[in-house]
């Protein structure tokens, strides 16, 4: 193979030679793009700077969204003695025996009942003696005092009357079981049998696990010496489930009366769910912090009746079914908010959630300045409809009634419409807004209008054809609770419950450090029992029960439902995270 020798031009002569054949308006068009290009290059790698110090301002910012407690042990070295006790196989057989046994009572509670000597509540009398043969030391040390016959309230008197009590609820009544669905359970459903891992049984998990949970703390702490210096008072209501008229309300009275307004540092119920679960790879506990507000709109309407062979336009039903049609028409208009519980909790997810979508924590993290953000973020949230309950007010059609012969034109007619009222609402603003909904159909339909005693359209006028009148259904409306501080100088018990929660967590798991739990400010769904204890403390009020809300080992807990159950695990960490709670407020001076 031959070789020729290179021949080297100097740079001039090879840009010369490069350029010979470029004419001058292709030269300057080259020239041109050059430019561009260098510029292109330029704005690119500043873009990725400014990029690169975007995305670090705002990880720090998310570092901020939900700051958290530590982990808060108590001192007393008592709390180690009850936390290795309940780690034992015989303490275990005691707490299976404690809750099981409670489960085969029978406490059920019923919407029709309207006296307290109605002979159905008899079983309630079996439960408060199966109280007092199981825990003998909360007995003998702890005054109680029944309210209104089956209301329980109990006082763990302290040392130091200079502090602030705390209250701590629970409820002794379950749901009723439906007879027909007896069969569908795994185990009878009053049985509390215990299969190795869980009891099963009516009450499980909704909520004499929280009922029996707190008293065996208190028990086993007794068993163990301790005596508190904060005074703990324990309220136990009958009939939670049918709207606490003849429990909680009575109890809230009894201990207003008592301890006076806002005697107590803070209250603490259950939760629904209220618990911790797994969410976008991360364990939350939400403590709810809020309530929604509560109101059965009752619509009547009436016209006249007669032979059905000579029909009106519209009858009564024919009417009252489009009023209703009209709300379902129209429901309640939501929108993300700042100022909601959820809000808060997504911010938790934003900042501490290992897995949320890219997109969602953008949405969230820019939502904080910007209302397109938000309103963006709302957008994706409320793809679910359980988030944009908790956010709006809602309204459910759930009762209806009407007629009483398929040959007579009906002169009655009523319906109940159903509101869980937001936090950013009022019953006012729901009654005003129903009010204006069907006003225009009253018209057309020529009817007098009357809604909650204020009269609409003219009830005297002889030409209108009927009548309509919306009202309280059950005299039971509820204005949206009170919003527990989460930060500032009033959130003090809410950082208390976190670090008790976090102490608690890691304990039972024998987990080291922080923040293996992220506690965020959640709600429940439905109402407690502690809407009628809002005047025994300012504010602070918790709704949460220390256990997995989310399914454990792939079985639903069942609760209201067949098969209602509770992982006896989930029971012993209940009992640990009590003795936690009171050995660390008894501690804690704000």
């Amino acid at each position: 193979m031959s070789q020729e020798k290179a021949t080297l031009l100097p740079r001039s002569s090879l840009n010369d030679s490069l350029r010979a054949p470029i004419t001058r308006k292709k030269r300057v068009f080259h020239d041109f793009a050059l430019c561009i290009g260098l510029i292109v290059t330029a704005l690119a790698g500043s873009r990725y700077v400014f990029w690169t110090q975007y995305q670090s301002l705002h990880h720090h910012q998310e570092e901020r969204l939900c700051a958290q407690s530590d982990a808060l042990n108590p001192s007393n070295p008592l709390w180690s003695v009850v936390g290795k006790t309940i780690g034992t196989e015989a303490f275990k057989d005691r707490a299976v025996n404690w809750l099981a046994g409670a489960v085969q009572i029978p406490t059920e509670s019923y919407d029709d009942v309207t006296q307290i000597d109605d002979p159905r509540w008899e079983t309630f009398g079996q439960f408060h003696d199966y109280l007092f043969e199981t825990f003998p030391l909360v007995h003998s040390s702890l005054t109680r005092t029944k309210v209104n016959t089956y209301g329980l309230l109990y006082e763990w008197t302290g040392k130091d009357p200079s502090l602030k009590p705390v209250l701590l609820a629970a409820h002794q009544d379950v749901v009723p079981v439906e007879p027909q669905t007896v069969g569908d359970w795994t185990f009878p459903p009053y049985s509390g049998h215990f299969d190795g891992t869980r009891i099963w049984g009516r009450g499980s998990s909704d909520d004499k696990s929280g009922l029996i949970g707190l008293l065996s703390a208190i028990e086993t702490m007794l068993e163990s010496g301790f005596s508190p210096e904060r005074t703990f008072v324990l309220a136990f209501g009958c009939d939670e489930e049918a709207s606490g008229h003849f429990g909680a309300l009575e109890l809230g009275k009894a201990m207003l009366d008592i301890y006076g307004e806002n005697a107590f540092a803070f209250i603490v119920d259950e939760g629904a769910p209220g618990g911790f679960s797994e969410q976008y790879g991360t364990i939350f506990a939400t403590p709810g912090v809020a309530e929604k507000g509560y109101l059965d709109l009752r619509i009547d309407v009436a016209s006249p009746g007669g032979h059905s062979s000579v029909p009106p336009s519209h009858t009564t039903i024919g009417i009252l079914s489009r009023l209703l049609v009209e709300f379902e028409e129209h429901p309640y208009p939501v929108e993300m908010s700042t100022d909601t519980v959820l809000y808060k909790t997504l911010q938790c997810h934003a900042d501490h959630g290992k897995t949320m979508p890219s997109d969602l924590r953008r949405a969230i993290v820019r939502s904080a300045h910007s209302k397109k953000a938000l309103k963006r973020l709302g957008e994706l949230v409320f793809r679910d409809p359980s988030s944009a309950a908790l956010v709006g007010t809602t309204q459910a059609i759930d009762l209806i009634q009407g007629g009483v012969k398929s040959n007579a034109l009906p002169e009655q007619a009523h319906a109940v419409v159903n509101h869980r009222i937001s936090t950013q609402s009022s019953v006012g603003e729901v009654i005003n807004r129903d009010t204006q909904t069907i006003k225009a159909l009253a018209e057309k339909f020529n009817l007098s209008f009357i809604s909650f005693g204020d009269v609409i359209l003219d009830p005297d006028v002889p030409a209108a054809y009927g009548s309509l009148v919306l009202s309280d259904a059950f005299n039971n409306s509820l204005a949206p609770a009170p919003v527990t501080p989460t930060s500032g100088s009033t959130a003090g018990p809410y950082k208390l419950l976190s670090g008790t929660i976090q102490a608690t967590y890691n304990a039972h798991r024998g987990l080291e450090g922080n923040h293996n739990i992220i506690v965020a400010p959640g709600m429940p769904t439905g109402n407690t029992d502690t809407r009628y204890y809002w005047d025994l403390s300012d504010g602070q009020i918790f709704r949460y029960n220390h256990r997995n809300s989310g399914l454990s080992g792939g079985i639903p807990t069942g609760v209201h439902t067949v098969n209602e159950n509770l992982p006896i695990e989930s029971f012993l960490e209940m009992i640990r995270f009590f003795t936690t709670l009171i050995m660390n407020t008894d501690e804690w001076r704000p």
